[in-house]
């Protein structure tokens, strides 16, 4: 696989994103801290999706993909398949929307985000992971419904919606040198670093997935699609089998390095951003917070560095059980 002449999503369709965005989605807060910046030797910035709806960025491509459809698909209904912010930003935009959704979550699922995505009225579908493939499921329940299937990443209205993150920050805060992004399927990094290369030109964009799940790693690296099958990792936002059809050209197109770290790794991180920031993270939102404090680049002391939080949809349960372990 290899990129296309024409990319799909471009920053015009941010822009737009944007303003199908205002009033739905929250401007999520920027934070700071002393001790991260003594910490890296950097000015850190980290954009808190955490505090969005939902708990987590996907909220963003959710409603900017389904406020798009035509009306009378709304009123048929859309499906999505998703491990659980996906699930929960399809099921809570569809309520908005007056859409019904029904969404195919793997057994497994942290119970939490099971709850949450019924909570917000959608009918969840649950699947064995090891013997049934998602994508196959779901396209199969779309046809026989006649639901329109908006998948987690792979579609352009879904990662212009992920790049407004970006766009905030960087709006905000103004220009960075550096920006660590969490890399499941490629929506979100994808989104961003088309937002950071319109809007603060020479920063360095980082994509950090976990090293059990390193197809984007060994895509990026080769330039050719990589997959990987149900890698183990606390990070399950970030279990996906490989970039997809649009976001890997995005990914070559304007990302800059691609890292990885383990589930160790990843774990001090996210326990030390709920210790000494008193925010809740989970561990695929702590995964570009990760990426910097293990030093996987070499970012020269002073840098403006911004990172995304993706999410906040942890069970507290999950946690016990991995410090246990």
């Amino acid at each position: 696989m290899t990129a296309p002449d024409r990319l799909a999503v471009s920053y015009q369709d941010l822009a737009a994103a944007a303003q199908r965005l205002a009033g739905h989605a929250h401007r999520t807060p920027v934070l700071t801290s002393r001790q991260v910046d003594q910490r890296t030797g950097c000015r850190v910035f980290f954009k808190c999706e955490n505090f969005q709806r939902v708990g987590a960025f996907k909220f963003r491509g959710a409603f900017n993909a389904l406020s798009q459809l035509a009306p009378e698909q709304r009123g048929r209904g859309v499906l999505a398949y998703s491990s659980g912010n996906h699930a929960q930003a399809v099921a809570l935009a569809a309520q908005l929307l007056g859409t019904p959704a029904v969404i195919v979550m793997p057994q497994d699922a942290p119970q939490v985000k099971v709850e949450a995505t019924r909570g917000y009225g959608a009918e969840v579908v649950l699947y064995d992971k090891r013997t049934a493939v998602r994508e196959q499921l779901a396209a199969a329940v779309a046809a026989e419904r006649g639901l329109a299937l908006i998948p987690p990443y792979d579609h352009p209205h879904v990662v212009a919606g992920q790049g407004t993150a970006a766009k905030e920050l960087i709006e905000e805060i103004g220009p960075l040198n550096y920006l660590f992004v969490p890399v499941g399927g490629g929506g979100l990094i994808s989104g961003c670093a088309i937002a950071a290369d319109a809007l603060s030109p020479g920063c360095k964009v980082i994509g950090v997935e976990p090293a059990a799940g390193d197809d984007a790693t060994r895509s990026f690296r080769t330039r050719a699609l990589q997959t990987v099958h149900n890698p183990d990792t606390i990070a399950d936002g970030a279990r996906t089998p490989s970039l997809g059809r649009i976001t890997f050209p995005l990914v070559l197109r304007y990302v800059h390095d691609m890292v990885t770290v383990d589930d160790a790794q990843l774990l001090r991180a996210m326990l030390y951003v709920w210790e000494r920031m008193k925010i809740v993270v989970e561990p695929t939102g702590a995964l570009g917070i990760a990426g910097l404090f293990e030093r996987k680049v070499d970012v020269p002391r002073g840098s403006r560095v911004g990172a995304i939080v993706s999410g906040g949809n942890v069970d507290v349960r999950d946690v016990c059980r991995w410090l246990a372990a």
